[in-house]
């Protein structure tokens, strides 16, 4: 008796378990069968073939400065964030050691040029007759001369390195040491200035890029910081060669900013965006969007009815959303997905 009560149990699970296993798959058939089927129409009209880079604001005119020596600054003469022309003293070191050896170094080009015009003096009227001897010491002159000259050039650049000069009109947007009394060391960078008019969309593109980008093009550009803004731009210059620590062929495009004024727009250094360019556009063409144009070892198609028909064609530019399609195809048309 108790067998027969456990064969019973057992059959039972087994009905059981048959029916949710039919259960599930045919919720699966019908889930898939129910399934809205994507469908569109080929439409006619203008397309456009777009390139999209990535790339930052710059700027011609930047600079990052800093004194050709280490030294402690006793003059400060600007402030972060002021309006500064050309040729404005920024800072300045203690010169004191430098301008001793620029003097030391003005003397003996003095002492050595008075050598010199003695020595001609002494050959003046020798120019034929000169002696081995006579012409030993005039070189020897000359030549101690123009060491001294050198030397007092070098001293006067090191002088004139002590101190920061602004190298364009613009604005003061980083000052290191705003006051005195502090050393600095040689390299390390104590201001930087900016001209904001010119400003510029900086890309760089590869070299199967850079071909389709020439100078004058009409470029659409969007700031990450400023979401849902556009802004016009145009080709100013292509780089002929590759541009410098960059991995690769890759070529700056310089791009400028029509009808912005650049002083207000909150524009900033190294802030990033998108560059679009057209790179073709073709007018009165069917076309689709372009997940609906499938391909298999055939070519490329789309599907004409809801059985998945194909009608193989021919795929012009391909824009960012649409493509253009050529074939056995009329605008109007359904196709699916």
């Amino acid at each position: 008796m108790m067998k027969m009560v456990s064969f019973v149990q057992k059959k039972w699970k087994l009905l059981v378990a048959l029916l949710v296993i039919t259960g599930i798959i045919l919720f699966f058939i019908f889930k898939n069968n129910s399934k809205e089927i994507k469908t569109t129409e080929i439409k006619k009209g203008d397309i456009k073939e777009e390139l999209i880079l990535s790339g930052e604001i710059d700027a011609v005119n930047y600079a990052k400065l800093s004194f050709e020596t280490s030294g402690k600054i006793i003059y400060v003469g600007v402030k972060e964030g002021e309006k500064v022309n050309k040729g404005r003293l920024i800072s300045k070191l203690d010169s004191t050691v430098l301008n001793s050896n620029y003097q030391i170094a003005l003397s003996n080009l003095r002492a050595l040029e008075a050598t010199v015009d003695n020595v001609h003096n002494q050959v003046k009227d020798k120019s034929t007759s000169e002696s081995y001897a006579e012409r030993d010491t005039r070189t020897t002159a000359e030549a101690n001369k123009d060491k001294a000259y050198e030397a007092m050039l070098i001293a006067k650049r090191n002088l004139d390195g002590a101190s920061l000069y602004v190298p364009f009109n613009g604005i003061v947007t980083n000052l290191v040491h705003p006051f005195s009394g502090v050393y600095t060391s040689l390299g390390v960078i104590e201001a930087e200035v900016i001209d904001p008019s010119t400003m510029y969309f900086r890309v760089l593109a590869d070299q199967t890029e850079v071909t389709k980008i020439t100078v004058g093009q009409k470029t659409e550009i969007t700031i990450d910081p400023f979401e849902g803004k556009t802004y016009e731009g145009k080709v100013e210059s292509v780089g002929f060669t590759p541009s410098s620590g960059e991995s690769g062929s890759t070529y700056e495009v310089k791009v400028s900013f029509i009808g912005i004024d650049l002083l207000t727009s909150n524009f900033k250094i190294a802030m990033t965006g998108d560059g679009k360019f057209v790179t073709s556009e073709k007018k009165n063409v069917l076309y689709v969007p372009n997940n609906f144009v499938k391909q298999d070892k055939e070519g490329r198609f789309l599907k004409i009815d809801k059985k998945g028909k194909k009608e193989y064609i021919t795929t012009g530019i391909e824009g960012e959303e649409v493509t253009e399609v050529a074939g056995n195809i009329k605008e109007g048309q359904v196709i699916f997905d």
